[in-house]
């Protein structure tokens, strides 16, 4: 088998070294846009922009040149998008137009596309249907409550892939099972891409709380009330709600809402600091998706009719509709009702 990674940054270079450490060499090649940054992997084998501290084994092979990084695959092979969601519509339809036989396509990204609120195995279809040529690709998503540093390091992880195709799920657990890294199979890719989406949401008010000194047993609540939203979500959009106690759900809502690594956490934090959006994310350096995407979740939660108060009132933070200590008020001014 051989994997080519779509894009040098953290989780990139992180899926890179895991896949390394147990295919054969030169079966794994990290693709990067820029000549510079390749030039500078392969001098330091270390992405020090994005990943320093982690060695990158010369069993990597380096390239910027996306139609040789493509084209070394074959139908049994893996090609692993490892863009934010921004960049996912290009970046499978440049394999779409190069690809001259069916690859297996793996994205690591969360959230939907902001204008349309499609989910990005939706997202993907969409982009094979019009410019695949009638290739048969088969695709899925490959994520869980994870932190790039830590599996570049080697310390345990569980990850799901979820796929409408059983082989393409043997082959990500093929690449990647091994040593620390433990990945399950699933076939609910709404459940596992809405979750994805939401806990980033739900951690930002996470952040927002922990800023503001609301205590633990705010931080429970909100959580709890927040894996409810999701749930809600994806049982609407056809999902199986179930999905959102495994891994995709509830494990990465706890990591990402109290992990110190989080950006969406971060977001959070600063906010409650007073700090303005556009200030935090240069802060940040890093694309934190539960900006992005908070507002397309409160767009398909309206069309499909879903309470979803926690993130409603996120999204209007981070729209500068309201202010903290209005989403606030709203939030604990709710009428009280049974929990289901």
């Amino acid at each position: 088998m051989k994997l080519t990674v779509i894009g040098a940054g953290a989780w990139g270079t992180a899926i890179a070294v895991q896949a390394a450490r147990h295919l054969p060499d030169h079966a794994v090649c990290l693709w990067t846009r820029s000549a510079t940054q390749a030039q500078a992997l392969r001098q330091h084998k270390e992405n020090l922009s994005h990943l320093p501290g982690i060695t990158l084994s010369s069993a990597v092979e380096i390239s910027d040149n996306f139609k040789q990084a493509i084209r070394r695959l074959n139908a049994e092979d893996l090609v692993v998008i490892a863009t934010p969601i921004s960049g996912l519509a290009e970046s499978v339809r440049r394999i779409a137009e190069i690809a001259t036989s069916p690859l297996q396509i793996v994205w690591l990204c969360k959230g939907l596309e902001p204008k349309t609120t499609l989910l990005p195995h939706q997202l993907v279809a969409r982009e094979l249907q019009a410019h695949g040529r009638n290739i048969p690709h088969t695709f899925g998503s490959l994520t869980g409550p994870s932190f790039a540093d830590e599996m570049a390091l080697g310390l345990p992880c569980a990850l799901t892939i979820a796929s409408a195709s059983n082989s393409l799920c043997t082959s990500v657990q093929n690449a990647f099972h091994h040593d620390n890294v433990r990945i399950y199979a699933s076939e609910d890719l709404i459940g596992v891409e809405l979750g994805g989406a939401v806990k980033n949401v739900i951690a930002i008010a996470a952040g927002i709380g922990d800023g503001l000194g609301l205590g633990l047993n705010a931080r429970a609540a909100l959580l709890t009330r927040g894996l409810a939203e999701m749930m809600r979500l994806v049982k609407a959009a056809g999902g199986q709600p179930e999905t959102c106690m495994g891994l995709t759900g509830v494990g990465d809502l706890i990591l990402t809402a109290t992990g110190d690594l989080s950006r969406n956490r971060r977001v959070g934090l600063l906010l409650a600091e007073g700090k303005s959006l556009p200030t935090i994310l240069a802060e940040l350096g890093h694309v934190a998706e539960g900006v992005l995407c908070a507002s397309a979740i409160v767009s398909l939660a309206a069309r499909l009719k879903v309470d979803m108060p926690i993130t409603n009132n996120v999204s209007a933070v981070l729209q500068g509709e309201q202010s903290l200590a209005v989403a606030l008020q709203g939030l604990m001014g709710r009428h009280a009702k049974p929990e289901h």
